[in-house]
């Protein structure tokens, strides 16, 4: 019979965690809970609603100041950290090689799945997304804490993954070799009817869409993974080994169609972390607008 960690750690090589498994490991040793909410132009709401009340036990983790560096000229809006960097942040939040990780946002997926990648690209694959997120937690009455989190420093050794994620010259000719590129941000976006976030509005020529916000089923979980499959098979061809490369504003929200992905059993996509708000920065590089 497979032992207590052994079962946790079967749990957390899967990319979603349920509200009830969580709920039966949240006692045991060697797992760290990080609180990923995030709001998109309103940097101090996140650690707002983890001080008002968040999942016992749990740390928090700022997309902005803990997941990603400064912008720079050239970048879109949420750079990548170094793995060097981003190892010193996962070490200040308790998390080591042998720590196994539950990652939760408001309950989208679209923060806690930056995190989930980024643990994945650095070699860590003890990590999963929580099913709902906290808005299932509390709905489900479940324990929720306003105490401060634990200070639990540990050492983070990064096992780089560079192939998970491509630069703007490396999307270019994926697309040239006849890659799948799938936008993840809303239909208007994408159309280059709105644009909320970003300078000029559009999309990659050539790349396909499909909202992050249809990976999620009507009860606010993810989709079951053969509906996952279908779906992604039926909006942008992709399927068991023709893995896409995912983009979204920023190189967040993308995160989460990764997540989508592997859930389906759908391995390989990678990243353009960039996204659109690096591709504007070339004025010379085309706009397309309009449903692809």
């Amino acid at each position: 019979m497979a032992s207590k960690m052994q079962r946790a750690e079967k749990r957390l090589r899967t990319p979603l965690i349920s509200t009830d498994e969580l709920a039966a490991g949240i006692s045991e040793s060697g797992w760290r809970i990080v609180d990923c909410r995030f709001e998109l132009g309103k940097p101090d709401a996140g650690i707002a609603a983890f001080r008002a009340g968040h999942i016992p036990g749990s740390v928090h983790a700022d997309l902005e100041r803990d997941l990603s560096v400064p912008v720079t000229p050239s970048s879109g809006r949420h750079p990548l950290p170094s793995h060097a960097a981003f190892a010193a942040t996962l070490g200040r939040l308790g998390i080591g090689n042998d720590t196994r990780v539950v990652c939760y946002d408001a309950g989208s997926g679209a923060f806690a799945a930056r995190l989930w990648w980024m643990l994945r690209w650095a070699g860590h694959d003890a990590v999963a997304v929580l099913d709902g997120g906290f808005t299932a937690w509390v709905a489900e009455g479940r324990p929720v804490a306003t105490d401060p989190p634990p200070a639990l420093a540990a050492t983070f050794v990064p096992r780089p993954r560079p192939g998970m994620v491509l630069d703007t010259e490396g999307v270019m000719r994926a697309l040239a070799e006849g890659e799948t590129l799938v936008d993840l941000r809303g239909a208007e976006r994408f159309a280059g009817q709105s644009e909320p976030l970003d300078a000029v509005a559009g999309h990659v020529p050539g790349a396909v869409n499909l909202p992050y916000l249809e990976n999620i089923a009507a009860n606010g979980r993810f989709r079951a993974p053969s509906e996952l499959a279908a779906l992604w098979r039926s909006r942008t061809g992709v399927g068991a080994g023709r893995a896409p490369v995912c983009m979204c504003g920023s190189g967040v929200t993308a995160c989460q169609g990764l997540l989508a992905l592997e859930a389906a059993g759908i391995h390989g996509g990678r990243l353009y972390a960039g996204s659109w708000s690096e591709w504007i920065r070339d004025p010379a590089r085309p706009v397309a607008r309009g449903m692809a």
